[in-house]
């Protein structure tokens, strides 16, 4: 997965651990490990849902301030309406060993 140079040292600190995305299907699967960085994330789920469904918790794991900066960053792939899908992908940090 990637991340802007803003939030990728917040990934690489273990700060964020909840992306959001607007795909078209999954990119990454639950168990899978990608690199960021000179790391590695393990992603523990992915699920489907609503904007509107995000919760303020998200919202802060994510790594933004508030739900209009989210819908910002995530627009960048199409408009991000209250009701459009996108994926949450929940991960943790992994040692590069």
């Amino acid at each position: 997965m990637e991340f802007s140079a803003g939030l990728r040292d917040a990934v690489l600190s273990g700060e964020i651990t909840v992306s959001f995305r607007l795909w078209q299907r999954p990119k990454v699967k639950p168990g899978g490990r990608y690199p960021v960085g000179p790391a590695r994330i393990e992603v523990d789920s992915v699920e489907l849902l609503p904007f509107a469904a995000i919760t303020d918790a998200d919202v802060r794991r994510s790594g933004e301030p508030d739900r209009e900066s989210l819908r910002r960053r995530a627009a960048h792939a199409g408009p991000v309406g209250d009701d459009t899908l996108l994926h949450r992908v929940e991960f943790h940090l992994v040692d590069t060993d």
